[in-house]
């Protein structure tokens, strides 16, 4: 908080360790990895002795729930999780995602999360406790922008506290609580009316002002509905799961196993299409002598049989080298290559787009896999986070929702529902007692990465003991 009470004028250089809901990594002085891990280790060491009175010399009989973006970077939850074990010293951790552990903080066993922040927007759809991986979707706005829209517009109706600034910290504060108790969804209501607000600074004396607001207040939270509204330029507007780069330190990851698995696919195809290419000869079908082997050999490609004698099996399973005397050199590699570069085109194309609210919804369900799935999702969209705590904000979205959806789910689906407040509960505040929840669970206690196991084993314990598919 002492950070928001510096002068702007000041020489001071104020860090955001998180940015948009990831690592803010970039080229300025405290942007490097080690700079912004060093950050966090700070502020929560502080808050941790402050706020928990905790001694950090203390913290080794403490465990801890680190929650993480749907759309995570692995090297970064790595890293975080280097931190938390063996520089801050806790004794275990369990690593979730935090649309998963949003579902168990309100209580739902299948939901399409959709958590509206500060500075990002993400959506992902959960079923029973899992997430799936081709329904994250993480859009680059959030409430900061309502907030910035609302301040052009309050200066267009003439706002009387001419010298706010968004550069301002306490303008900020002071922007998001007018955009708070003015801003609503509630399109019956209409007209002009006069609002008060006041308007409080260290060494300043407390100020009144009046304004007298329209549709102000209804058009900001629209631009949640119509990004174009934000006039955001210059960065990708929609972000999805990519593929892990891969890790030095685990060697056995997604690419190891999917090269195997493409070995082990190429070569059961090649032994079947020999299998069918020899059988109406009738000499592979059985054990064939030397003879007999050869005569029906040499009528295969070059390379692809023995000119050996001997005994051998119809059903052998031949290498990739094989395989693609089979099928042709570049009958593999060609498609595939030409299927990941309209693919690469395609998904850069969508990024660049910005998804409406309510189209992201409607997106992220049409990604699951089963009818079944999706009617699920359209019965429970849970919206959590701060960004979207907006008087009429669960009718406006489900209004919309219903109006957009393809026709043949409005059959399927008995009722749409948007849970705004579960349990009555503060949005805001679902993610972290869906930890709680998770600490408490017995079916999680083999979730636990010790600190002695993460110093023998590394990251390799993330892909055996994390909830998700790592």
């Amino acid at each position: 908080m002492q950070a928001l009470y510096v002068n702007p004028s000041d020489c001071y250089n104020v860090h955001w360790p998180i940015v948009r809901g990831q690592l803010n990594v970039h080229a300025g002085p405290g942007g490097s990895l080690t700079a912004v891990l060093a950050d966090l280790e700070t502020i929560w060491s502080h808050v941790i002795q402050k706020h928990l009175e905790i001694p950090l010399k203390d913290l080794k009989y403490y465990r801890c729930i680190l929650l993480v973006p749907d759309i995570y970077n692995r090297q970064h939850i790595k890293e975080v999780v280097n931190l938390l074990l063996l520089n801050m010293g806790f004794s275990a951790i369990i690593v979730h995602q935090e649309s998963v552990c949003a579902t168990f903080g309100s209580g739902l066993s299948s939901a399409c999360v959709v958590d509206v922040g500060d500075q990002k927007t993400s959506l992902c759809c959960v079923e029973d406790g899992v997430s799936h991986r081709n329904s994250r979707l993480s859009l680059a706005y959030g409430g900061s922008d309502v907030t910035r829209t609302f301040l052009w517009l309050l200066q267009r109706a003439g706002f009387p506290y001419r010298d706010c600034q968004l550069s301002s910290r306490l303008d900020c504060q002071l922007l998001q609580h007018i955009k708070e108790t003015f801003c609503h969804l509630n399109q019956d209501i209409s007209g002009l009316q006069d609002h008060e607000f006041q308007t409080r600074f260290p060494e300043a004396p407390a100020l009144l002002y009046q304004v007298r607001l329209g549709d102000e207040k209804l058009q900001a939270p629209m631009g949640l509905f119509y990004p174009t509204t934000f006039g955001i330029v210059g960065q990708k507007m929609t972000s999805l799961q990519y593929r892990s780069q891969g890790d030095s330190e685990d060697p056995h990851d997604e690419h190891y196993l999917l090269s195997t698995q493409n070995k082990q696919d190429q070569s059961s195809k090649s032994a079947s299409d020999r299998k069918a290419f020899s059988r109406p000869g009738g000499a592979l079908d059985g054990d064939v002598s030397g003879q007999g082997g050869i005569g029906e050999l040499s009528d295969l490609p070059r390379g692809c049989g023995s000119g050996s004698g001997g005994v051998m099996q119809g059903d052998m399973e031949l290498g990739p080298a094989q395989g693609e005397c089979l099928m042709g050199v570049g009958e593999v590699e060609e498609p595939m290559s030409a299927h990941l570069s309209r693919k690469t085109a395609i998904m850069s194309q969508f990024e660049s787009k910005a998804l409406g609210l309510d189209k992201a919804i409607l997106h992220s369900i049409d990604c699951c896999a089963s009818d079944e799935t999706k009617r699920k999702m359209y019965s429970s969209i849970l919206v959590v986070g701060g960004g979207l705590m907006f008087h009429g904000a669960q009718e406006f979205l489900l209004h919309r929702i219903i109006n957009k959806m393809p026709p043949s789910f409005r059959r399927l689906v008995d009722n749409v529902e948007v849970i705004t407040r579960p349990k009555d509960m503060d949005p805001r505040l679902i993610s972290w007692k869906g930890g709680a929840v998770l600490a408490c669970l017995d079916t999680t206690q083999e979730m636990w990465i010790h600190q002695g196991e993460w110093q023998r084993f590394g990251v390799r314990m993330l892909r055996e003991r994390a909830a998700f598919v790592w």
